[in-house]
């Protein structure tokens, strides 16, 4: 009998990626417990917007794409074009992405000025999370999702950022229009919903 807790299933495009990912040694995925929340999660917005703060390679991109449906759009920010170039090899053709090469920071405030907003933010780099926070949340939809994963602690930590990880929770827990949910689990998520008002 296999073990239940075992992921069953994985994005068609998710081991070539994943061995692209490793010939780089790109070392800042998210982990794969962390894609299989991103997709449920999508899977819960039929016709969402979707925005990813920081593509890397694009596995949690195959993910989220896993999960959205047809009517569904994606926008993925990545400032490393090495790691980008393997997300667009694999994942470009998916009319639903959009993977643009961008300072993530500069974005955000101009879609801010757009007027733009979003179902779900995955916010997996620094900007939208450690900086222009923010900006990000202005983005988010009410009953919008907020998700940001590598809370708990990591090897590739530097010294120091265990600091910044418990002053961003503690930011995000005074936020009144934001319901929170912390998950000791994969590697520490931690998902905030906007309040209908």
């Amino acid at each position: 009998m296999s073990d239940p807790w075992t992921i069953a299933q994985f994005p068609a495009q998710y081991q070539a990626l994943l061995q692209a990912t490793a010939a780089i040694n790109f070392s800042m995925a998210s982990e794969p417990l962390t894609g299989t929340l991103l997709q449920a999660l999508a899977t819960s917005r039929p016709q969402g917007q979707f925005l990813e703060i920081g593509t890397g390679t694009g596995l949690s991109t195959a993910w989220l794409l896993a999960g959205m449906d047809s009517e569904s759009q994606l926008v993925s920010l990545e400032n490393d074009p090495q790691a980008l170039a393997i997300a667009q090899q694999t994942l470009a053709t998916d009319a639903r992405v959009s993977l643009v090469l961008t300072d993530a920071a500069q974005w955000l405030e101009q879609a801010v000025k757009a007027g733009r907003s979003f179902d779900l933010i995955f916010a997996d780099t620094w900007a939208g999370k450690f900086t222009h926070l923010d900006q990000a949340l202005a983005l988010l939809k009410p009953g919008g999702l907020y998700v940001i994963d590598d809370l708990l602690p990591q090897a590739n930590w530097p010294e120091g950022h265990g600091e910044k990880v418990a002053a961003l929770i503690e930011d995000l827990e005074r936020r009144s229009e934001l319901a929170i949910a912390k998950l000791q689990w994969a590697s520490g998520l931690l998902i905030a919903s906007r309040r209908a008002s």
